[in-house]
């Protein structure tokens, strides 16, 4: 699709198979041992496999890989300016609020400031960034049946600010 091609006007035609996922990220970073000690050591991800000091494939609950992190092109780099195009975030999808909640008490453990965090309806969201200034969502989906609807039935998603003293006390 060109830049001037209407979504709505191939949407019919061509729409993608709905078991299409996303399957993982793989991220540029400067310092492999700095982004292990954040993915691994505060989010709790565990490495799956390592090629030295160059790259490695971690993940949740023994999956291959959901985060790619890797010093081929950036050693030592310097994160993109502002104003520049690129990945906005990458966004971690927990089971549940409980789990959210526990995400949330370990980054204040190790001190990690947040930039935002949001309750969007179908679900809450913690914003924050990496050691590389990669952009970071930790969130959860509630239950379908509970997403806001707009009275012909259309997805209503919010952006109202998430009670962060409610969602540790989950």
């Amino acid at each position: 699709m060109n830049a001037g091609t209407s979504a709505n006007a191939t949407t019919a035609a061509t729409s993608i198979d709905p078991g299409v996922r996303i399957g993982h990220v793989h991220l540029k970073v400067a310092n492999l041992e700095r982004s292990l000690a954040f993915y691994v050591g505060v989010l709790g991800f565990a490495v799956t496999q390592r090629y030295g000091s160059r790259a490695a494939f971690i993940s949740a609950g023994g999956y291959h890989h959901h985060i790619g992190l890797n010093t081929w092109e950036s050693r030592d780099g310097n994160p993109p300016p502002a104003g520049s195009t690129g990945l906005y975030h990458v966004a971690i999808l927990y089971p549940t609020r409980h789990a959210l909640a526990d995400a949330l008490r370990r980054l204040a453990s190790a001190g990690v400031e947040l930039e935002g965090a949001s309750d969007h309806g179908v679900g809450e969201a913690i914003y924050l960034r990496d050691p590389d200034r990669n952009g970071v969502e930790l969130y959860w989906d509630r239950p379908e049946e509970q997403w806001p609807r707009d009275p012909d039935g259309a997805l209503a998603m919010t952006a109202a600010p998430l009670d962060l003293a409610d969602l540790l006390a989950a």
